[in-house]
């Protein structure tokens, strides 16, 4: 990998990881659901007078929005609200990629592989751990809950975009959330009423609106650019590892700058979930690399 590349892998991991910083930060400026609202409307403008339609239709796009898009995050900010620590979300919401094997093999009638099965049963595992340590915190099991609702939006909106083939990925993003604005002001409506919502756009401080600007333009679209831009490059198998440096990043930087303590069992359930990403990402390539080595030692 060409060092420039490194730069650009490290660069969205960082930007990944730190992001559920600025979540933690937006959520306690504004209600989550207008936070939701201010980020799509800043990734909108003005990417949208930039970007090309995808001729995918509008069916499929603003399915992608409000499922990817919408939901999880109006999942995933409700569950920062609840005082989730943001490293733990962060971990938890990569179970998208355990729910994604389970609804494909479902759908999709997708033949998931052996790694795959025992990554989940690995997670499962870690995931009813840090259950039972939110019995033991000030955390609502509820957070944790909305967390997994998070993953499974995401798990769905990647089933959604393997049904719609080929598309400008940077132009599902921008063109794909034109609703979804729309979607989390209705929401926020509904939570605190019209008058809620214009005591809290009026109280709407610097700091909140930074963190919608990261969320939008850091997280999203440069987040996503790069990712993209390096999964063209290099085999997925190379970059997809990548990702199980996000949750890492966050917990540290939540540490460091929030202050978040976890409990035993939350630890151990942690590192439970990483075991389990491990094996999804790697498992298929150790055995490949194994097989190969039986092949050239009986040659």
């Amino acid at each position: 990998m060409l060092l420039k590349d490194k730069l650009a892998a490290f660069a969205v991991v960082f930007i990944w990881g730190i992001n559920f910083y600025f979540m933690k930060v937006g959520v306690s400026e504004i209600h989550p659901m207008l936070l939701g609202c201010l980020r799509y409307l800043l990734v909108l403008l003005p990417a949208l007078f930039f970007i090309r339609i995808p001729s995918i239709g509008w069916k499929w796009l603003l399915l992608y929005g409000f499922i990817s898009n919408f939901s999880q995050f109006a999942f995933m900010f409700s569950a920062i609200a609840t005082g989730m620590p943001t490293g733990l979300v962060a971990l938890v919401v990569q179970s998208q990629a355990f729910f994604t094997v389970m609804i494909a093999a479902f759908l999709l009638r997708e033949q998931a592989i052996w790694n795959q099965w025992l990554a989940i049963a690995i997670a499962f595992m870690g995931l009813m751990l840090i259950a039972f340590g939110q019995q033991h915190s000030h955390v609502p099991l509820m957070g944790l809950a909305l967390v997994l609702c998070s993953a499974i939006s995401w798990a769905c909106g990647n089933i959604v975009v393997k049904k719609m083939g080929p598309v400008n990925p940077i132009g599902l993003v921008v063109w794909g959330n034109i609703l979804t604005p729309l979607w989390f002001l209705l929401l926020a409506v509904q939570n605190i009423g019209w008058q809620g919502v214009i005591a809290d756009w009026h109280a709407l401080t610097w700091k909140g609106f930074g963190a919608a600007a990261f969320l939008a333009y850091f997280a999203t679209i440069v987040g996503y650019g790069l990712w993209i831009y390096l999964l063209t490059r290099y085999p997925a198998a190379k970059i997809s590892p990548l990702s199980l440096w996000v949750p890492v990043i966050s917990m540290i930087f939540a540490y460091l700058f929030l202050d978040e303590q976890l409990n035993t069992l939350q630890w151990l359930g942690s590192c439970i979930v990483m075991l389990g990403l491990m094996v999804h990402l790697l498992g298929q390539k150790i055995q490949s690399h194994i097989t190969s080595r039986k092949l050239v030692r009986t040659t």
